[in-house]
């Protein structure tokens, strides 16, 4: 089945509230967020099976998204079958030559969770450690590990936050409409693009001044699957592994020793 997608250029990064991290020479090289969800999907009985999304058991179609820190979606690509896993997704699309994939430049990264592989162009936390904003709150980070981790997702949760304003505004994402296949994946699109077309017009809207708050943390979806087993599939290639293991350690030591002095 032919996918499709939506693709804007990504806006400079706004800074601003705790963002003002990406411009004190620690997260200079991040320029957006990058994640999966999971929107309802209405599909026949006999292919059901592929879209039922983590275990559960309401079908889904799984989309690909990616934000600037401006809650601005800068590409989309919808259509996968809920059982996907986001890593393979994120390879499919990636090397795909007709998906238009914005590969951000040399020196740049988007942030993902740990569902991604930690290679050249995107940053993910270190894992077997607290992540999610939800862990620190009862205990603050310890190690240096944990302090990159949480200020990490600090800076990801945009897009958790972007998500969380698009199925606010949009119920239709949450009870899809009985419609051909091709036509509920554009009617996915079409959201992301009137999202962002009120996002840029600087329209005063309730949705987006209630979770541009930075106390305000949009539900923070996790994949209960074996992601580590499709993490190994990922040939990124050591290369660009290495590079950007190397680079999570020094920015993981320029916040540990900030927060020693």
């Amino acid at each position: 089945m032919k996918r499709q997608n939506y693709y804007d250029r990504p806006r400079k990064t706004v800074e601003m509230g705790m963002l003002v991290l990406l411009k004190k020479d620690i997260y200079t090289g991040a320029v957006g967020a990058l994640d999966g969800t999971l929107v309802h999907a209405v599909v026949p009985i006999d292919q059901q099976a592929r879209y039922r999304g983590r275990g559960k058991g309401v079908c889904y179609q799984n989309v690909l998204a990616i934000c600037d820190f401006d809650m601005i979606f800068t590409f989309v690509w919808a259509g996968w079958e809920g059982i996907a896993h986001d890593s393979r997704v994120l390879t499919e699309v990636a090397f795909n030559p007709n998906s238009g994939f914005p590969f951000p430049p040399q020196d740049k990264y988007y942030l993902c969770d740990a569902a991604y592989t930690n290679t050249r162009g995107f940053m993910t936390p270190y894992r077997n450690t607290r992540y999610w904003l939800a862990d620190f709150r009862r205990q603050r980070a310890v190690t240096k590990e944990e302090r990159f981790n949480h200020v990490h997702a600090q800076l990801r949760n945009v897009i958790e936050r972007a998500y969380g304003v698009l199925k606010a505004r949009f119920p239709i994402l949450k009870q899809m409409a009985p419609y051909p296949f091709p036509i509920q994946r554009d009617i996915v699109i079409a959201c992301f693009a009137v999202h962002n077309f009120i996002r840029k017009c600087k329209f005063y809207d309730q949705l987006f001044m209630d979770f541009d708050e930075n106390n305000m943390f949009a539900s923070e979806e996790q994949d209960n699957g074996n992601e580590q087993d499709e993490i190994n599939g990922v040939e990124w290639g050591p290369q660009g592994n290495e590079y950007m293991a190397n680079l999570r350690d020094h920015i993981a030591n320029q916040l540990f020793l900030n927060a020693s002095n």
